[in-house]
């Protein structure tokens, strides 16, 4: 069964910066492409980021492009999104899925997520 644990949420000022990691286990991490997901309060779930399974192509938002870092070390079976010069919006609860996914993505193949509030 796939498992997804997400980490690296906390608060932080405006400007800041916050490195989060997703540990994958369950299935061949090696073989997916991974996406990033965030849902802010009030809001739907939105794609952030996404990276192919050998870490060769990467797709961010708009709203976070040059500004977000993903990448992923396959040994470690790991996916991390770097995140900079933070916003007050980009405070939300951030989820790691299994696949190139949108926010159609069952809840099932995502994880719990980690906070991220941007706040002075």
């Amino acid at each position: 069964e796939a498992q997804l644990v997400e980490s690296g949420g906390g608060l932080v000022q405006p400007g800041g910066s916050l490195r989060l990691s997703c540990a994958a286990s369950g299935f061949t991490f090696s073989t997916y492409a991974m996406t990033w997901l965030r849902q802010a309060p009030g809001k739907g779930l939105e794609s952030v980021s996404r990276i192919t399974y050998g870490g060769g192509s990467t797709w961010y938002a708009d709203s976070v492009k040059g500004r977000f870092t993903v990448s992923r070390d396959n040994a470690k079976n790991t996916l991390y999104l770097q995140l900079r010069s933070l916003k007050t919006e980009d405070t939300a609860m951030y989820y790691c899925a299994k696949g190139w996914v949108d926010f159609r993505v069952p809840t099932a193949s995502r994880g719990q997520g980690t906070q991220v509030t941007v706040s002075s």
